[in-house]
């Protein structure tokens, strides 16, 4: 891991290999997903192209609370079925590789986010996370 500063640019700390998933893909796939992985957020793709983000904690707020429970009634079963385009944050705030990760940090405190993708010539290259920041300046 580099060892960053205010002007070190966000290419240089993003992770690369992004999982992803399509706006048709089922709650249930991606409660598993998120279940087995060590990340927290997941670029929705539309033929290619981001339309939004879904984070453990959109998942959490879609899926009934009485999922696996003795009080489970079909409405909440039916809570997995919903679809990524149903919850995922639409129309999601992005930065370039060639950005510093402190205009990166900079966007992020103000509109409240935990993660960006970045994009490159329209298409995804990577995304940055709080963690990722955090990581980077003590490592």
């Amino acid at each position: 891991m580099v060892k960053a500063t205010a002007q070190t640019k966000i290419r240089d700390i993003m992770v690369a290999r992004v999982a992803t998933i399509d706006i048709d893909t089922p709650l249930k796939e991606i409660k598993d997903i998120f279940e087995k992985a060590r990340f927290h957020h997941l670029p929705v793709l539309d033929k290619g192209n981001l339309v939004g983000v879904i984070s453990d904690r959109d998942v959490l707020r879609a899926i009934s609370p009485f999922l696996g429970t003795l009080s489970e009634r079909a409405t909440d079963a039916a809570t997995l079925n919903k679809k990524a385009h149903q919850i995922m944050s639409r129309q999601p705030i992005t930065a370039r590789p060639d950005e510093t990760v402190k205009s990166a940090a900079d966007i992020m405190l103000v509109k409240r986010l935990s993660c960006l993708p970045v994009m490159e010539k329209n298409k995804l290259v990577g995304i940055l996370t709080l963690k990722d920041i955090v990581k980077a300046l003590i490592s």
